[in-house]
């Protein structure tokens, strides 16, 4: 489990392996912040209990074959960066459930596929509203309010 100071300095340290693809950014520092904030409480939960969601980003093994099939299969450059800097070719859920660089490089891939602007770094209610929809879905359990709750439980 990480601490707020440690967390930041890890996202911001694997962002900034991939400055020449303009990864690292305040906004996407502190998306990736409230993220893992959200779904691992900063790392507690690993493997989701009840479906196959891994890692400290809590990504599901589809969301990740989905990402290297449908978008890193074409963004040659930030694939062959993504192997050379976090040691995986191509879907991997074990190194996504322990391999937190690789987790957070993909966590912000993800978000990079989404054609909407990314919020503003510091309003909280719209980084949560921009995880809910793009990141969690309209389907999926968790709520704006919880993100904002876990994002100043652990990160204010």
């Amino acid at each position: 489990m990480y601490d707020k100071l440690t967390l930041r300095k890890l996202v911001e340290e694997v962002l900034s392996k991939y400055n020449s693809f303009s990864l690292n950014t305040p906004a996407a520092v502190n998306l990736i912040m409230g993220t893992i904030a959200h779904e691992s409480h900063m790392g507690k939960f690993r493997k989701q209990i009840k479906g196959p969601a891994r890692g400290i980003i809590q990504m599901e093994p589809a969301t990740e074959k989905d990402i290297w099939e449908n978008y890193l299969r074409y963004k040659l450059g930030l694939s062959l960066a993504i192997t050379l800097r976090a040691g995986v070719k191509g879907p991997d859920p074990v190194q996504m459930q322990h391999n937190d660089p690789y987790a957070i490089i993909m966590c912000r891939v993800h978000y990079l596929r989404v054609p909407a602007k990314l919020p503003d770094a510091d309003n909280i209610q719209a980084l949560a509203e921009y995880w809910k929809k793009h990141y969690n879905t309209s389907l999926g359990k968790g709520t704006v309010l919880k993100f904002m709750n876990d994002y100043k439980r652990f990160l204010s």
